[in-house]
C-alpha cells in the first residue's frame, strides 16, 4: 500500500516511541526492534515512479529504455489497524550454520501491554484523542524440548464474558474499559492434565505465543 500522507506525520505513532527505553530481552524491546525506522540505500533503494518519470518521461516509454531511477528512502512497519486479539509470535530459533537451534532465552512479558507506541498516528479504529492501546493477557503457549521434539503447554486464564470484546470483534466498535489486568483464574494444561497457577509462575514462562484481549 503506497501512503501520500504528509512526511512530516508519516512516521508518527500514537504516543512517543523514543520515551519507552525498552528493556533488552523483554517483549517491548522485540517490538521496538520490529518497528523500527530503516533507511533503505545501496543495494536496498526504493523503485521511485515519480523520480522514473521525470528522467524518462511518460510510463509507455519506461519499459522500453529500461532507465529505472532508485532513490534512497525511508521504511518503518506499524499497526495501522488494533486487533481486536493481539497474537504475538516469537522466534524461538536461530540458525548454527546449517542447522537451527532453539533459543531457550526467557522473554519478558507483562500482563497489560500498550501498544500505542507501535501504531501509526492515525490507527483506524482508536478514538480521536487517544494515546493509549491497552491489552490483557489471557492465553500463553510455551514449548519444551528441542528442535527435533518437545512438547506444548499452556496457561490460559478463566475469566468472565468480555461484552465490551464481542462488540469489537462483532461490529468493530471500541469503548472505554478498565485499564487494569482482566479479573480471573490462570491454569496451566498439559494434556489432559489441568492444574491452578500463580499470575508470577504465568509471567516467568518461556512463552512461544501471547495472546492479549484488547481492554482500551
Amino acid at each position: 500500500e503506497i501512503s501520500t500522507d504528509d512526511p512530516e506525520t508519516a512516521f508518527c505513532t500514537l504516543a512517543n516511541r523514543e520515551e519507552l527505553n525498552p528493556e533488552e530481552g523483554s517483549i517491548h524491546h522485540c517490538l521496538y526492534q520490529f518497528t523500527r525506522n530503516e533507511t533503505l540505500t545501496e543495494t536496498n533503494k526504493l523503485l521511485c515512479d515519480v523520480c522514473t518519470q521525470r528522467h524518462c518521461g511518460p510510463k509507455n516509454n519506461i519499459k522500453s529504455e529500461k532507465k529505472y531511477v532508485y532513490t534512497n528512502a525511508k521504511k518503518q512497519m506499524l499497526i495501522s489497524l488494533a486487533p481486536p486479539i493481539l497474537t504475538l509470535h516469537l522466534k524461538r530459533f536461530q540458525h548454527a550454520g546449517f542447522n537451527l537451534r532453539k533459543v531457550n532465552r526467557h522473554i519478558k512479558f507483562p500482563e497489560v501491554i500498550d501498544l500505542a507506541p507501535f501504531c501509526t498516528a492515525k490507527c483506524k479504529n482508536v478514538a480521536e484523542g487517544n494515546t493509549k492501546v491497552l491489552y490483557s493477557l489471557y492465553g500463553v503457549v510455551e514449548h519444551s524440548g528441542t528442535m527435533r521434539s518437545g512438547h506444548y503447554t499452556a496457561y490460559v486464564k478463566m475469566r468472565a464474558m468480555n461484552n465490551h470484546l464481542s462488540d469489537l470483534v462483532l461490529r468493530g466498535q471500541s469503548q472505554a474499559l478498565e485499564t487494569e489486568p482482566v479479573k480471573g483464574q490462570w491454569f496451566h494444561i498439559s494434556d489432559t492434565h489441568v492444574q491452578p497457577v500463580s499470575v508470577s509462575k504465568v509471567l516467568s514462562s518461556q512463552a512461544y505465543l501471547l495472546f492479549y484481549e484488547r481492554l482500551l
